[in-house]
């Protein structure tokens, strides 16, 4: 039987359904503030919003679900400690310093001039260490032949840390590069297929990891080729004093499906090196 290798972004298959797993929101702030207080409100803020709002992310992404609070608080006038907890998450969930730059400029024009200015002040201090991410970056950049691309925010959700992908061929078989910054990886995921399937890995530049379920990590430097099985839990990024860029390459299958799990944990994370 032939198999076609058709190129993916971290375990997107083409033309196949992506079963995602519900990501539970935990929060404590309610019951850490006014747990004695105001109970039932703590109980509402940590249990309901959070637990079950914020949770659904089946149905609204947590990126985007962080672009509609602070468009939201921003739009009020609120600018307190409850604005840098959400520009904080909006940045962990994958929004970044250009695009934040750009969502307040945008909505200066709608929200009010001085409510963005003051929003302003918050996210210069949020974001302040990507400004020199941006020249770590583009050293990355110049030690490989691939562009590094544009933020991957579509696929925020399933990433901790920014990803980006940029296409290198469109023809024959397409080609893209995915660059992770230092730390980022993707959550634990599973190819599924009932014949064939599985994918590749091939490392570009920097350092990364790849890794399955109850087996010791491997270390993917350039030119290292990793062959992923169909149905194997794993999961793969960058080092955490690393920039990393890989291409991933798909096995096509039948049946073929992709399951995204569980983040890779900051302890299992942490055991790295």
């Amino acid at each position: 039987m032939r198999f076609k290798l058709i190129l993916v972004f971290s375990a997107l298959v083409i033309n196949s359904t992506i079963i995602m797993a519900q990501k539970t929101i935990k929060q404590t702030a309610g019951r850490d503030q006014l747990g004695e207080f105001a109970p039932k409100f703590a109980e509402l803020n940590d249990d309901v919003l959070f637990g079950e709002v914020w949770s659904r992310t089946d149905k609204l992404g947590l990126r985007d679900r962080s672009l509609v609070t602070i468009t939201a608080l921003i739009s009020q006038g609120i600018t307190d400690s409850s604005l840098i907890y959400h520009l904080q998450s909006a940045k962990q969930n994958g929004i970044t310093r250009t695009e934040i730059a750009e969502i307040l400029t945008h909505m200066g024009f709608y929200a009010g001039w001085p409510k963005v200015w003051a929003a302003f002040r918050l996210a210069k201090d949020v974001w302040t260490e990507d400004v020199a991410g941006t020249d770590a970056k583009s050293a990355f950049q110049r030690e490989m032949i691939f562009p590094i691309g544009e933020p991957n925010t579509a696929y925020a959700q399933y990433f901790i840390g920014n990803s980006y992908l940029a296409p290198v061929s469109k023809e024959q078989v397409p080609v893209s590069n995915v660059t992770f910054e230092p730390g980022c990886r993707n959550n634990w995921h599973v190819h599924r297929a009932t014949k064939g399937g599985g994918q590749m890995l091939i490392g570009v530049a920097g350092r990364g990891w790849y890794q399955e379920e109850g087996k010791t990590a491997v270390e993917i430097l350039p030119g290292t080729v990793i062959h992923i099985p169909a149905n194997v839990k794993h999961w793969h990024g960058a080092a955490a004093d690393s920039w990393f860029a890989h291409l991933a390459f798909e096995v096509a299958g039948e049946n073929t499906s992709n399951e995204w799990l569980e983040p890779v944990s900051d302890e299992e994370y942490g055991k790295l090196k």
